[in-house]
């Protein structure tokens, strides 16, 4: 089957509703979009992306993938939605009528999920969303590119109605939950967290939908779906940026198969035509708050895989951006971005792997350095001035991996350009199980993924250093 039972079930309602009542459905004419992957499969040439004259590929990112893996299912499953985000009455007896007219809200240090996952839940259960605290410069973004209103704070809310129900989404444990929030309020908890020791104990049967997937917003559209309801374009919008900032693009160790299929029925029911491009301004704008993204956001928010075959080189390179106004805040963090970086190259099997911190108000760049090929390359490539014990190169005013990276690498590669034979050994020697696995702290209001159990890794910035100059190019 090219999807799952519940949506299999959805088709068949809709198709039985239209042959005993064929004015109840209303033709649907899909957009280009193709689950998102319409870009990515227009530009497609030879298993990649031309990705300029010179002739290099740009493989497709984890998030096209998914799409383009997706797309059929996506688009018969939103087929069989009505053309509108208009409700079969009937539909609504299937709904928990506790949750009716609730406000649905979000932990404090609100993030995406919270709030794209309340303000879909609010939609779909007939309630009111709101924020528990201030929203962070990825959730703005959200709201404006799809013209989302802004919920109001909770605390305003149960001023003026004191008695309304809670339901909870994103979060169940009380030391997240905004603290004008009474415990025997709330009727109703959305989530995808493990429960722990400050779960909230309620007084009386609550609804409870938690489910292991990667987002919660997730779980919002699916339930959307197997109601035969449509969300809005907004509403889809919302949610298919919230399960992109929680899943990490989709390559997050919490992404389940359920996360990829709904974030291809959510490009289709709003019109995202290309995915990456969507997920690489959304990064963008999550990175203006970078003190608040681990190694591995940092390290895969941005990253695109390039292919090359030439005469003295075969592989693939990975290459990462962050554009930040504060690079430092960056930098301080190179004793875990090289250990991640060097987990990053393993895992995906790649020949090389690069992260360059862009300045976006100085338009001037520096290039992290995790390994001895890594080196030689940007020696040969850009030959910038090198400095924090062989980890970074100064890039000048080059700030574009479309124009001024890839390119030059091209070029190099292109002139016959091989790894040295003489090189050091570097951190890529060391087996990946010694440089940790990834895990999401459940403790940390705004989830992050972090690689834990690294022998390389310690709080103390001094100790890294001196372990960088050890060991980075022995």
């Amino acid at each position: 089957s090219i999807y799952p039972f519940a949506f299999r079930h959805i088709v068949y309602q809709r198709n039985k509703m239209t042959e005993t009542n064929p004015n109840k459905r209303k033709s649907v004419t899909f957009s280009t979009s193709q689950a998102g992957a319409a870009e990515a499969l227009r530009r497609a040439k030879s298993g990649g992306v031309n990705y300029d004259e010179s002739g290099v590929i740009r493989k497709n990112t984890e998030v096209e993938k998914q799409v383009i893996s997706h797309e059929r299912s996506a688009e018969r499953i939103v087929e069989s939605l009505p053309a509108d985000d208009t409700t079969i009455p009937t539909v609504e007896l299937f709904l928990p009528e506790m949750l009716k007219n609730a406000v649905f809200v979000g932990h404090i240090v609100t993030d995406l999920d919270s709030v794209a996952g309340a303000i879909g839940a609010a939609a779909l259960y007939g309630g009111i969303p709101a924020l528990a605290s201030e929203v962070n410069s990825e959730t703005q973004f959200a709201l404006d590119m799809w013209g989302v209103e802004m919920p109001r704070r909770v605390e305003e809310i149960l001023k003026e109605s004191p008695d309304v129900d809670i339901c909870l989404v994103d979060h169940q444990q009380t030391s997240q939950m905004n603290p004008s929030i009474m415990a025997d309020r709330v009727v109703g908890v959305i989530d995808h967290h493990a429960l722990q020791s400050k779960t909230i104990v309620t007084n009386k049967p609550i609804y409870i939908d938690i489910r292991p997937w990667g987002s919660m917003s997730s779980i919002i559209a699916h339930t959307f779906l197997t109601h035969s309801r449509r969300p809005s374009k907004g509403i889809a919008g919302m949610l298919l940026c919230a399960i992109l900032s929680d899943t990490l693009n989709l390559q997050g160790p919490t992404t389940t198969e359920w996360d990829r299929l709904i974030v291809a029925v959510l490009s289709e029911i709003a019109g995202v035509n290309d995915i990456q491009f969507l997920a690489s301004q959304q990064f963008k704008a999550k990175s203006k708050e970078l003190a608040y993204l681990s190694a591995h956001a940092l390290a895969n928010g941005d990253q695109k895989t390039f292919s090359f075959n030439a005469s003295g080189f075969t592989g693939e390179i990975g290459f990462a951006v962050v554009e930040t106004t504060d690079d430092d805040v960056i930098l301080k963090q190179t004793g875990k971005l090289i250990p991640e970086l060097v987990a990053c190259k393993k895992e995906k099997k790649l020949s090389m792997i690069f992260l360059a911190v862009v300045n976006i108000v100085k338009l001037k760049s520096c290039l992290i350095i995790c390994g001895p090929a890594e080196m030689a390359m940007a020696v040969k490539a850009f030959g910038g001035e090198i400095s924090r014990h062989d980890t970074l190169m100064d890039l000048g005013n080059r700030v574009s991996r479309k124009k001024e990276y890839i390119p030059v690498i091209t070029s190099v590669i292109n002139d016959g350009w091989k790894i040295p034979t003489n090189l050091k050994r570097g951190l890529s020697v060391i087996g990946l199980d010694q440089l940790g696995h990834l895990e999401v702290d459940p403790n940390d209001p705004y989830g992050n993924v972090e690689r834990v159990g690294s022998f390389l890794h310690s709080d103390d910035d001094e100790t890294e250093e001196k372990k960088e100059d050890s060991v980075m190019l022995e």
